[in-house]
């Protein structure tokens, strides 16, 4: 197993995509979710299956097989570094497209960056060449932007809830199925989770947050969490993760899918609309400077206050 290493954790290859609902209503309407038998149940395996993180805010991800819990909560080189325009906002897939159509690769302590669909690429180290690679980032967008580092818990898309997001890899699988032409690697690049359980079937992780005033206390080997809400997605899911062009009706068909397969051991009372999917979580102080490792087991432990 290798550790995670600073700035740049891994080596993140280019990857080819292959390619909303409120509480449920408990009057009978159909799901399609199987509901989870006590037998069934006995022969789950809740275990960590992928560790994702993402170097650079809103750019390519990487698999590493163990990473470290860092202050506040992050993983060790997750979105360490984030692009900010001259008014200091992030430039980022919520608000410019063209990010998606930027491909990283990380070697060691440089990166190296291309235009999809292109062979020509340019190297940076990050450190030593902070102003050259702002000024290539400025040429590719068309205005100006700096590159900027914060290695004590890097860039949060929750700056309250810091810590890393958790999915299921059947969860993946299941809301794949929805759309056509989105395999469960497509899906994955869209949802950008950072933490893959295994072992387990589609929604479980939705046993990892409760109505509001609680949260739940699980454990991903010797590391605590507390799972505190389910995601609200924003518009980044709906587009394709290569050239973000939209997926014509994405976010309708979602919400309307999720409704019909919420399971039976979902909080509703997190649930103001449906487009939501993964779970927000915070990590308590005690538990920075563990590590996980891909293969930990993943436990419930219990409930606590909000």
């Amino acid at each position: 197993m290798r550790e995670t290493a600073q700035p740049f954790p891994v080596r993140i290859a280019d990857v080819n995509a292959r390619d909303p609902r409120p509480p449920a209503d408990r009057r009978g309407t159909p799901t399609e979710t199987p509901i989870t038998t006590r037998s069934q149940e006995c022969v789950m395996d809740p275990h960590l299956a992928r560790i994702t993180v993402y170097p650079i805010k809103s750019l390519d991800p990487g698999d590493v097989e163990r990473v470290r819990v860092i202050e506040n909560g992050a993983l060790a080189g997750d979105r360490e570094y984030a692009i900010r325009d001259g008014e200091g906002e992030y430039v980022n897939g919520k608000r410019e497209r063209r990010t998606h159509r930027l491909r990283t690769s990380f070697d060691g302590n440089a990166v190296e960056l291309r235009e999809h669909g292109t062979d020509e690429s340019s190297r940076f180290d990050p450190e030593t060449d902070r102003e050259e690679l702002s000024i290539w980032l400025s040429e590719f967008f068309g205005y100006p932007v700096t590159l900027d580092r914060e290695p004590k818990g890097g860039f949060p898309d929750d700056t309250v809830l810091s810590g890393p997001t958790v999915v299921s890899t059947a969860t993946l699988e299941t809301v794949a199925g929805w759309f056509d032409g989105i395999g469960a690697e497509g899906m994955r690049r869209r949802l950008r989770a950072n933490l893959e359980i295994g072992g387990v079937p589609a929604f479980w992780e939705d046993r990892l947050y409760a109505d509001p005033g609680s949260v739940v206390a699980f454990a991903v080997g010797e590391a605590e969490f507390e799972g505190v809400n389910p995601c609200q997605r924003c518009v980044v899911p709906s587009r394709d993760p290569d050239t973000g062009e939209e997926y014509d009706g994405f976010r309708r068909r979602f919400v309307e899918k999720r409704r019909e397969t919420l399971p039976p051991w979902t909080a509703t009372g997190r649930f103001d609309h449906y487009f939501r999917l993964m779970v927000n979580t915070r990590v308590p102080e005690e538990s920075w400077g563990t590590s996980l490792e891909v293969g930990d087991e993943v436990r419930v432990t219990g409930e606590g206050p909000e």
